[in-house]
């Protein structure tokens, strides 16, 4: 079987698992996110943090709540770090630099898992565990509840009413944040994350809690190797769309990806949740359709992508590649170019920054398909829940543009797009191309960031420019050939995922409560159809629009120039 075909079955068998699984495991967070009872450890834990998960919010308190709950996290996760050395089970590490523990404490929390250091010879049992893989947990869920408030204010059929003092106010409540976290991690992340943990260690991947040790080389002498908790990780890691790795090698390492299978099992689980939310999103907003509109909407992205990836990395252009089979530098033997095209898309069109092969090494062109699958907003199928609320934004854009070609007020989803819910989608648009330009331009303005390029010219460009479009956009990955680990970077990065996590937040909720305030419109002979085929093509035009006129300058000077060079 020739590596191109190889290539095509395993995307195949790919769509063929995820088609069987997006439906019930959709319609199943459906229910847990319109249920009215509470498991009994979930009673517990509310108990535990003082929560009534019974109270509505509006979307100012729901925002309070998300920030609250992520400070904490950050300021947790910071400290343990810095106390490392004075931990049981640090396995001989010393406490991490400030600027680190700053830059990593910040990249878990806002689910970017970017890494500015050796995992297996940075950070103890302790700090992987009760840190990092905590985080792996509850900052997807904060994602996921986030995603869920937005469904509901396109959701409420219509402003719910309370009396306050005899006069009738409008409410607009999204539900209740520390309910909806809860949830996400009790229901959903950490059943699926057990029973992927546990295909994991089948397959060889390893699950202890061993210390240091000597491993032999196959070409002579020993290596010193350190266990760790890795299947469970790497479990959450891909499922909650996080990234980061045991090891410096990522999932290309062979303790925490051994096999071919485990390479597809794993994109699999960074496809499952993104790819099955909008199956949730059609069920809470009454419309299946639309939840399939907007599954079409990623899929044909992702597909394009995937394509246009493998025909980069396959195309022959000269007698290495064509004795090679395509762009073998930079990739694992044990899965090849087609499977790393598939995960180094997938990975990097959702927010998971997971890598099996090294991007820095992809061809010029195929680098760049992962930077603007980052650009794009990650949002084909996106984050776990991020990626929702993301092309959700972009469908207002998309309603809004059409509206004014016709000559007819937007409408979506029964909800009129007035002046502020376009104000702040544009808004939410805007923020995260405005970070990654601006810490871009001052890297590479000032002289010591430029010292930490490995590579000159339009490849050491693509090194800063893919940083900071995986910091401000909470991808995570990295092209592998920047030095990361100094003051400036470690510190700005860490900006950028904070502010590129938060501030969006802020947008999406606010639409939110502007969206649950409203009544209702009804539907007319001229209400453009978004569960329609057309629609569809709308949407992915002004996606692909949008992206190319922010980022095309920027683009031209790095991948493009290289590959086409």
């Amino acid at each position: 079987m020739g590596p191109v075909l190889a290539g095509v079955l395993q995307l195949l068998a790919l769509m063929a698992a995820l088609a069987l699984a997006c439906k019930p495991l959709g319609a199943y967070m459906a229910k847990v996110y319109t249920s009215d009872k509470h498991l009994r450890v979930e009673k517990w834990i509310y108990k535990g943090i003082g929560a009534d998960p019974d109270t509505e919010m509006r979307w100012p308190a729901y925002l309070r709540g998300v920030l609250a709950f992520s400070a904490v996290g950050v300021l947790f996760l910071y400290l343990l770090q810095r106390l490392q050395g004075h931990l049981p089970g640090s396995l001989g590490f010393a406490s991490i630099d400030p600027d680190q523990a700053f830059n990593t404490a910040v990249s878990f929390v806002t689910n970017t898992n970017w890494q500015s250091y050796y995992g297996e010879q940075a950070m103890g049992h302790v700090v992987q565990t009760a840190g990092l893989a905590v985080q792996n947990f509850v900052s997807a869920a904060v994602g996921m509840a986030v995603a869920v408030a937005l469904v509901r204010g396109f959701a409420l059929p219509h402003s719910r009413l309370r009396s306050s003092g005899g006069t009738p106010i409008r409410t607009g409540e999204l539900g209740n944040f520390w309910a909806d976290l809860v949830r996400g991690v009790v229901r959903i992340l950490v059943p699926l994350a057990a029973v992927a943990a546990v295909v994991l260690v089948a397959c060889g991947a390893i699950q202890n809690f061993s210390g240091i040790h000597e491993v032999g080389q196959f070409m002579g002498g020993t290596q010193e190797w350190n266990g760790g908790a890795v299947a469970s990780q790497e479990a959450i890691k891909e499922l909650g769309t996080n990234g980061g790795g045991y090891f410096n090698a990522n999932s290309s390492h062979p303790f925490e990806n051994p096999t071919p299978f485990t390479n597809l099992f794993e994109i699999f689980l960074i496809l499952l949740i993104p790819f099955s939310i909008t199956r949730t999103f059609g069920s809470m907003v009454g419309s299946v359709r639309q939840g399939y509109a907007i599954l079409a909407t990623m899929a044909t992205i992702w597909v394009g992508f995937v394509a246009l990836m493998m025909w980069t990395e396959f195309s022959h252009h000269g007698p290495a590649f064509e004795a090679a089979g395509g762009a073998y530098e930079g990739k694992e033997v044990r899965f090849g170019v087609g499977a790393s095209s598939i995960f180094a898309v997938s990975t990097t069109l959702t927010s998971t920054g997971a890598v099996d092969s090294f991007h820095s090494s992809f061809t010029g062109l195929g680098g760049g398909i992962t930077l603007l699958g980052m650009m794009l907003g990650e949002i084909a199928p996106g984050g776990v829940g991020s990626g929702l609320y993301g092309i959700l934004i972009l469908a207002v854009i998309a309603v809004f543009i059409a509206g004014l070609m016709v000559g007819r007020t937007p409408e979506y989803l029964g909800k009129k797009i007035g002046s502020r819910e376009i104000k702040l989608a544009a808004c939410y648009i805007l923020i995260t191309p405005a970070l990654v330009l601006v810490f871009t331009t001052c890297a590479m303005a000032l002289p010591t960031p430029a010292n930490s390029m490995s590579n000159s010219g339009a490849h050491g460009f693509s090194e800063i420019l893919y940083a900071y479009t995986s910091g401000a956009n909470n991808n995570g990955s990295a092209f592998a050939g920047l030095n990361a680990d100094t003051q400036w970077f470690n510190t700005t990065i860490g900006l950028a995922m904070l502010l590129g996590r938060f501030v969006p937040m802020v947008f999406v909720l606010a639409l939110a409560g502007s969206l649950a305030e409203q009544k209702p419109v009804p539907v007319t002979a001229g209400t453009l159809r978004t569960d329609k085929p057309l629609y569809t093509g709308l949407l992915v035009g002004t996606i692909i629009i949008i992206t190319g006129l922010t980022y095309f300058p920027a683009l031209a000077l790095g991948p493009l120039a290289e590959g086409l060079a």
